[in-house]
């Protein structure tokens, strides 16, 4: 009996010890777990729906680099281009306003190849559930603009049309996105970025600073989308 009572305040002791140990383990993997990010998660095909939008990740170089010097939120928010979706019975199209081909209805694996190719991330968002009813309308009005010639000045212009110019204009009548002022000026330095310059002196024109216009970084931000995920096809 007596060693009995001799080891419990001993075990006592030790328990107390280990406990204290563990806690302190479970708050330097809490601190881990803080600092770890969580990946995209990666989507099919099939998961895609009719109306969702399609965000293309920017390069850091030449026209993509220029636009995400001047419009890029964050490193999980930096596109220069973006897309509507139309599913049809047996098939799936980009509607799209692209350098390359202006506006245009594009299968999805050519389009996912030629962006691809380039490394470029591929994320789907989704209108949430209250604003979904407008995406048959969208569809309906971005075919109506197909055939029109890219906008290179980025000016808005009812006869050339840029990429999320296009999706701003599909959604118009439901008022989904806005029109904000347009920023040339590079984040970090906070003046009109270089390239721009270049670009519209160029054109013959004044770099067109803070006038009305959308981005892909703005409509992406928006708290009517949800990300659904980085799109990955079967290979």
């Amino acid at each position: 009996m007596k060693k009995i009572f001799i080891l419990f305040p001993i075990f006592s002791i030790l328990f107390a010890l280990i406990m204290n140990s563990c806690s302190n383990n479970i708050k330097d993997r809490s601190t881990v777990f803080q600092k770890f990010i969580i990946p995209e998660k990666l989507i099919q095909l099939k998961e895609i729906q009719d109306g969702d939008l399609i965000f293309v990740g920017a390069q850091t170089e030449e026209l993509s680099g220029a636009i995400s010097r001047v419009t890029k939120i964050s490193n999980e928010t930096n596109f220069d281009h973006v897309g509507l979706i139309e599913k049809t019975a047996d098939s799936i199209f980009v509607l799209h306003a692209a350098p390359m081909g202006g506006s245009q209805r594009e299968e999805i694996h050519h389009f996912y190849t030629s962006q691809t190719e380039k490394k470029n991330l591929i994320v789907i968002y989704r209108l949430k559930k209250e604003f979904q009813p407008s995406i048959p309308n969208a569809i309906i009005k971005a075919k109506t603009m197909l055939g029109k010639p890219y906008n290179w000045l980025y000016i808005l212009n009812d006869d050339e049309l840029y990429c999320s110019d296009f999706i701003e204009r599909a959604f118009r009548d439901d008022k989904i996105f806005e029109l904000i002022p347009m920023n040339f000026k590079n984040k970090e330095t906070g003046i009109i970025d270089n390239f721009w310059i270049d670009f519209y002196k160029k054109k013959g024109k004044d770099v067109p600073q803070d006038e009305p216009g959308t981005n892909p970084n703005q409509l992406a931000t928006s708290e009517k989308l949800e990300k659904i995920g980085v799109l990955e096809l079967e290979r």
